[in-house]
């Protein structure tokens, strides 16, 4: 019997440390609660692998099978997982408290894009080290704006907060 190539954690055959176990044959026939030992007899009679594929069980759950297509089909099932899932990204737009109109439609353009494409977007007003109560909420209204701005493609996800030197929003896109 060929010794499998090991290139994850799952114990198998020897490196399972364990008193007993729930065995499992390779065609789903339960042995029953065994002694890994007697476990390990098992699988090298019928030529398999014993894997440990339910660690957390009580008792833990062993399986004969072949280790080599066990971990293909692992692989397999990461990649397909890995293919279905839609990565989100959450890009950022900074501004200032006094931005300028021309200079704030086009902020406000790219972000309409983001938003439109599927992206997160995360919109922050810079302000400076001594910004008084006058700056802080011309801030609060360029994030209102834009927001407004942004309405039909999104939806808010964290209101505006206060964050060190930054007044911040999050927005996300609308469900289609």
């Amino acid at each position: 019997m060929q010794r499998p190539v090991r290139k994850d954690e799952t114990p198998i055959n020897e490196e399972i440390r364990l008193r007993e176990v729930l065995l499992i044959g390779s065609d789903g026939t339960q042995y029953g609660i065994t002694p890994t030992r007697e476990a390990l007899r098992i699988a090298q009679q019928e030529g398999l692998d014993l894997v440990l594929v339910a660690p957390n069980a009580k008792p833990p759950v062993c399986k004969l099978l072949d280790y080599r297509k066990y971990r293909y089909e692992q692989q397999r099932k990461a990649r397909e997982a890995r293919k279905n899932q839609k990565i989100v990204d959450i890009k950022e737009i900074r501004l200032t408290a006094t931005i300028d109109k021309h200079d704030f439609e086009t902020k406000l353009r790219n972000g309409y894009k983001f938003l439109d494409k599927g992206d997160k977007l995360k919109v922050a007003v810079w302000l400076p080290y001594r910004a008084g109560e006058m700056l802080i909420q011309q801030g609060k209204e360029v994030l209102i704006r834009f927001r407004a701005g942004c309405e039909e493609v999104s939806t808010l996800e964290k209101d505006i907060a206060h964050e060190g030197r930054y007044l911040t929003m999050g927005l996300a896109p609308k469900k289609k």
